[in-house]
Protein backbone atom coordinates (compact mmCIF):
# COMPACT_ATOMS: atom_id res chain seq x y z
CA UNK A 1 0.00 0.00 0.00
CA UNK A 2 2.82 2.42 0.86
CA UNK A 3 4.44 1.74 -2.52
CA UNK A 4 1.16 2.51 -4.30
CA UNK A 5 0.74 5.74 -2.33
CA UNK A 6 4.31 6.81 -3.15
CA UNK A 7 3.78 5.91 -6.80
CA UNK A 8 0.65 8.06 -7.05
CA UNK A 9 2.19 10.87 -5.02
CA UNK A 10 5.33 10.83 -7.16
CA UNK A 11 3.34 10.91 -10.40
CA UNK A 12 1.24 13.84 -9.16
CA UNK A 13 4.22 15.81 -7.85
CA UNK A 14 6.11 15.04 -11.05
CA UNK A 15 3.21 16.54 -12.99
CA UNK A 16 3.29 19.55 -10.67
CA UNK A 17 7.04 19.87 -11.25
CA UNK A 18 6.56 20.04 -15.02
CA UNK A 19 3.93 22.75 -14.63
CA UNK A 20 6.08 24.64 -12.12
CA UNK A 21 9.13 24.69 -14.38
CA UNK A 22 7.15 25.84 -17.42
CA UNK A 23 5.29 28.56 -15.51
CA UNK A 24 8.44 29.92 -13.88
CA UNK A 25 10.16 30.17 -17.24
CA UNK A 26 7.13 31.78 -18.92
CA UNK A 27 6.74 34.28 -16.09
CA UNK A 28 10.28 35.51 -16.71
CA UNK A 29 9.31 36.84 -20.14
CA UNK A 30 5.71 37.79 -19.34
CA UNK A 31 4.86 41.51 -19.30
CA UNK A 32 1.08 41.29 -19.42
CA UNK A 33 -0.76 41.40 -16.07
CA UNK A 34 -3.37 39.03 -17.43
CA UNK A 35 -0.68 36.65 -18.63
CA UNK A 36 1.03 36.84 -15.24
CA UNK A 37 -2.21 35.88 -13.50
CA UNK A 38 -2.82 33.03 -15.92
CA UNK A 39 0.71 31.80 -15.24
CA UNK A 40 0.36 32.01 -11.47
CA UNK A 41 1.59 28.85 -9.75
CA UNK A 42 -1.24 28.97 -7.20
CA UNK A 43 -4.08 30.49 -9.26
CA UNK A 44 -3.39 29.64 -12.90
CA UNK A 45 -5.19 26.75 -14.59
CA UNK A 46 -3.30 24.07 -16.49
CA UNK A 47 -2.89 24.85 -20.17
CA UNK A 48 -1.20 23.59 -23.32
CA UNK A 49 2.32 25.07 -23.61
CA UNK A 50 1.72 25.79 -27.32
CA UNK A 51 -1.90 26.86 -27.86
CA UNK A 52 -2.53 27.82 -24.19
CA UNK A 53 -5.92 26.09 -24.28
CA UNK A 54 -7.13 25.26 -20.77
CA UNK A 55 -6.76 21.55 -20.10
CA UNK A 56 -9.49 19.33 -18.70
CA UNK A 57 -9.30 16.53 -16.16
CA UNK A 58 -8.69 13.83 -18.76
CA UNK A 59 -5.74 15.80 -20.12
CA UNK A 60 -4.01 15.92 -16.75
CA UNK A 61 -3.72 12.29 -15.67
CA UNK A 62 0.04 11.69 -15.22
CA UNK A 63 1.63 9.50 -17.91
CA UNK A 64 -1.70 8.02 -19.07
CA UNK A 65 -2.97 11.25 -20.64
CA UNK A 66 0.25 11.60 -22.62
CA UNK A 67 0.03 7.99 -23.78
CA UNK A 68 -3.68 8.23 -24.58
CA UNK A 69 -3.16 11.37 -26.64
CA UNK A 70 -0.12 9.80 -28.34
CA UNK A 71 2.09 12.63 -27.18
CA UNK A 72 0.00 15.39 -28.82
CA UNK A 73 -2.24 18.17 -27.54
CA UNK A 74 -5.95 17.32 -27.78
CA UNK A 75 -6.70 20.83 -29.08
CA UNK A 76 -3.85 22.04 -31.32
CA UNK A 77 -2.40 18.55 -32.04
CA UNK A 78 1.15 19.78 -31.58
CA UNK A 79 3.64 17.33 -30.01
CA UNK A 80 3.95 17.32 -26.22
CA UNK A 81 7.51 16.79 -25.04
CA UNK A 82 8.28 13.33 -23.61
CA UNK A 83 9.82 15.29 -20.75
CA UNK A 84 6.38 15.34 -19.12
CA UNK A 85 5.81 11.60 -18.59
CA UNK A 86 9.54 11.05 -18.03
CA UNK A 87 9.68 13.52 -15.14
CA UNK A 88 6.50 12.05 -13.65
CA UNK A 89 7.94 8.53 -13.78
CA UNK A 90 11.35 9.60 -12.47
CA UNK A 91 9.80 11.42 -9.52
CA UNK A 92 7.70 8.39 -8.63
CA UNK A 93 10.72 6.10 -9.04
CA UNK A 94 12.83 8.33 -6.77
CA UNK A 95 10.13 8.29 -4.08
CA UNK A 96 9.82 4.51 -4.16
CA UNK A 97 13.57 3.95 -4.32
CA UNK A 98 14.14 6.29 -1.37
CA UNK A 99 11.57 4.34 0.65
CA UNK A 100 13.20 1.02 -0.27
CA UNK A 101 16.71 2.06 0.84
CA UNK A 102 15.79 4.61 3.54
CA UNK A 103 18.74 4.62 5.98
CA UNK A 104 17.32 6.76 8.80
CA UNK A 105 14.77 4.39 10.29
CA UNK A 106 11.03 4.77 10.74
CA UNK A 107 10.74 6.23 14.22
CA UNK A 108 8.89 9.56 14.43
CA UNK A 109 11.99 11.53 13.46
CA UNK A 110 12.68 9.17 10.56
CA UNK A 111 9.15 9.68 9.21
CA UNK A 112 9.64 13.45 9.51
CA UNK A 113 12.93 13.23 7.60
CA UNK A 114 11.31 11.16 4.89
CA UNK A 115 8.51 13.70 4.46
CA UNK A 116 11.10 16.49 4.19
CA UNK A 117 13.08 14.39 1.72
CA UNK A 118 10.05 13.98 -0.55
CA UNK A 119 9.61 17.75 -0.63
CA UNK A 120 13.32 18.30 -1.25
CA UNK A 121 13.32 15.65 -4.00
CA UNK A 122 10.46 17.43 -5.77
CA UNK A 123 12.37 20.71 -5.63
CA UNK A 124 15.53 19.00 -6.84
CA UNK A 125 13.65 17.59 -9.81
CA UNK A 126 12.46 21.09 -10.75
CA UNK A 127 15.97 22.51 -10.37
CA UNK A 128 17.45 19.73 -12.50
CA UNK A 129 15.01 20.32 -15.37
CA UNK A 130 15.35 24.10 -15.26
CA UNK A 131 19.15 24.10 -15.07
CA UNK A 132 19.51 21.45 -17.78
CA UNK A 133 17.31 23.44 -20.17
CA UNK A 134 18.22 27.05 -19.41
CA UNK A 135 21.41 26.96 -17.26
CA UNK A 136 19.65 28.75 -14.41
CA UNK A 137 18.83 27.63 -10.87
CA UNK A 138 15.76 29.73 -9.97
CA UNK A 139 15.73 31.20 -6.48
CA UNK A 140 11.96 30.66 -6.26
CA UNK A 141 12.68 26.93 -6.11
CA UNK A 142 16.00 27.08 -4.25
CA UNK A 143 14.67 29.07 -1.29
CA UNK A 144 11.80 26.69 -0.38
CA UNK A 145 14.18 23.73 -0.65
CA UNK A 146 16.62 25.62 1.57
CA UNK A 147 13.87 26.21 4.14
CA UNK A 148 13.11 22.48 4.22
CA UNK A 149 16.81 21.67 4.66
CA UNK A 150 17.14 24.22 7.48
CA UNK A 151 13.95 22.90 9.12
CA UNK A 152 15.44 19.41 9.09
CA UNK A 153 18.59 20.66 10.83
CA UNK A 154 16.60 22.49 13.52
CA UNK A 155 14.24 19.59 14.23
CA UNK A 156 17.02 17.00 14.32
CA UNK A 157 19.14 19.19 16.59
CA UNK A 158 16.42 19.55 19.20
CA UNK A 159 14.91 16.08 18.79
CA UNK A 160 18.28 14.43 19.32
CA UNK A 161 19.44 17.12 21.78
CA UNK A 162 22.74 17.19 19.95
CA UNK A 163 24.26 20.49 18.82
CA UNK A 164 26.73 18.52 16.71
CA UNK A 165 23.93 18.17 14.16
CA UNK A 166 23.73 21.94 13.69
CA UNK A 167 27.52 22.31 13.82
CA UNK A 168 27.98 19.61 11.19
CA UNK A 169 25.44 21.29 8.91
CA UNK A 170 27.26 24.61 9.34
CA UNK A 171 30.56 22.98 8.37
CA UNK A 172 28.84 21.43 5.35
CA UNK A 173 27.63 24.87 4.27
CA UNK A 174 31.11 26.35 4.71
CA UNK A 175 32.79 23.51 2.78
CA UNK A 176 30.47 23.47 -0.22
CA UNK A 177 28.77 26.86 -0.27
CA UNK A 178 31.97 28.61 0.81
CA UNK A 179 34.02 26.91 -1.90
CA UNK A 180 31.47 27.79 -4.57
CA UNK A 181 31.33 31.39 -3.33
CA UNK A 182 35.12 31.67 -3.52
CA UNK A 183 35.11 30.29 -7.07
CA UNK A 184 32.32 32.70 -8.01
CA UNK A 185 34.25 35.69 -6.66
CA UNK A 186 37.60 34.70 -8.15
CA UNK A 187 36.18 34.05 -11.62
CA UNK A 188 33.68 36.89 -11.62
CA UNK A 189 30.91 34.40 -12.23
CA UNK A 190 32.57 32.75 -15.24
CA UNK A 191 33.38 29.40 -13.62
CA UNK A 192 30.29 29.02 -11.50
CA UNK A 193 27.00 30.88 -11.18
CA UNK A 194 25.28 32.50 -8.23
CA UNK A 195 22.61 29.80 -8.34
CA UNK A 196 25.28 27.15 -7.83
CA UNK A 197 26.51 29.02 -4.76
CA UNK A 198 23.02 29.02 -3.25
CA UNK A 199 22.57 25.36 -4.18
CA UNK A 200 25.86 24.60 -2.44
CA UNK A 201 24.52 26.19 0.75
CA UNK A 202 21.31 24.15 0.53
CA UNK A 203 23.19 20.90 -0.08
CA UNK A 204 25.59 21.62 2.79
CA UNK A 205 22.62 22.01 5.13
CA UNK A 206 20.93 18.91 3.81
CA UNK A 207 23.80 16.38 3.91
CA UNK A 208 24.83 17.55 7.36
CA UNK A 209 28.62 17.42 7.49
CA UNK A 210 31.90 18.42 5.83
CA UNK A 211 32.79 14.87 4.77
CA UNK A 212 29.39 14.46 3.13
CA UNK A 213 29.71 17.86 1.41
CA UNK A 214 33.12 16.93 0.01
CA UNK A 215 31.74 13.59 -1.14
CA UNK A 216 28.92 15.39 -2.99
CA UNK A 217 31.47 17.56 -4.78
CA UNK A 218 33.62 14.54 -5.66
CA UNK A 219 30.71 12.51 -7.08
CA UNK A 220 29.29 15.51 -8.96
CA UNK A 221 32.69 16.26 -10.50
CA UNK A 222 33.11 12.59 -11.45
CA UNK A 223 29.68 12.51 -13.10
CA UNK A 224 30.39 15.77 -14.93
CA UNK A 225 33.72 14.43 -16.18
CA UNK A 226 32.10 11.22 -17.41
CA UNK A 227 29.47 13.29 -19.22
CA UNK A 228 32.11 15.48 -20.89
CA UNK A 229 34.47 12.61 -21.74
CA UNK A 230 32.91 11.72 -25.14
CA UNK A 231 33.29 15.31 -26.35
CA UNK A 232 36.90 15.36 -25.19
CA UNK A 233 37.64 12.08 -26.98
CA UNK A 234 36.01 13.29 -30.20
CA UNK A 235 37.67 16.71 -29.76
CA UNK A 236 34.34 18.52 -29.97
CA UNK A 237 34.34 20.63 -26.79
CA UNK A 238 31.49 22.79 -28.13
CA UNK A 239 29.11 19.91 -27.33
CA UNK A 240 29.63 20.41 -23.59
CA UNK A 241 30.80 24.01 -23.47
CA UNK A 242 27.66 25.11 -21.62
CA UNK A 243 26.83 22.11 -19.51
CA UNK A 244 24.92 22.92 -16.34
CA UNK A 245 26.58 21.66 -13.15
CA UNK A 246 23.37 21.75 -11.09
CA UNK A 247 21.98 18.39 -12.28
CA UNK A 248 25.23 16.62 -11.36
CA UNK A 249 25.15 18.21 -7.90
CA UNK A 250 21.55 17.09 -7.44
CA UNK A 251 22.29 13.48 -8.44
CA UNK A 252 25.35 13.44 -6.18
CA UNK A 253 23.28 14.80 -3.29
CA UNK A 254 20.69 12.05 -3.70
CA UNK A 255 23.47 9.44 -3.60
CA UNK A 256 25.13 10.95 -0.54
CA UNK A 257 21.89 11.57 1.36
CA UNK A 258 20.81 7.96 0.93
CA UNK A 259 24.19 6.17 0.95
CA UNK A 260 26.68 8.71 2.31
CA UNK A 261 27.23 7.07 5.70
CA UNK A 262 27.90 3.68 4.10
CA UNK A 263 30.26 5.16 1.51
CA UNK A 264 32.23 7.11 4.11
CA UNK A 265 32.50 4.09 6.41
CA UNK A 266 33.65 1.95 3.48
CA UNK A 267 36.31 4.53 2.59
CA UNK A 268 37.55 4.74 6.18
CA UNK A 269 37.71 0.97 6.51
CA UNK A 270 39.58 0.31 3.26
CA UNK A 271 41.79 3.38 2.89
CA UNK A 272 42.25 4.87 6.36
CA UNK A 273 42.57 1.48 8.09
CA UNK A 274 40.20 2.48 10.89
Amino acid sequence: MIIVVLLLLGLCLGSFTNALVWRLHEQTGSKSKKASKDLSITQGRSMCPDCHHQLGFWDLIPVFSWLGLKGKCRYCHKPISPQYPLVELLTAALFIFSYAVWPYGWADIGIFQFAVWLGVSTGFMALTIYDARWQILPSRVLYPVGVLAALQVVVLTFAQRDWQVAFGALLGVICLGGLFYALFQVSGGRWIGGGDVRLGVVIGLLVGGPAEAILVLFIASLLGTMFALPSLITKKPELTRRVAFGPFLVVATVIVYLFGASLINWYKTHFLLL
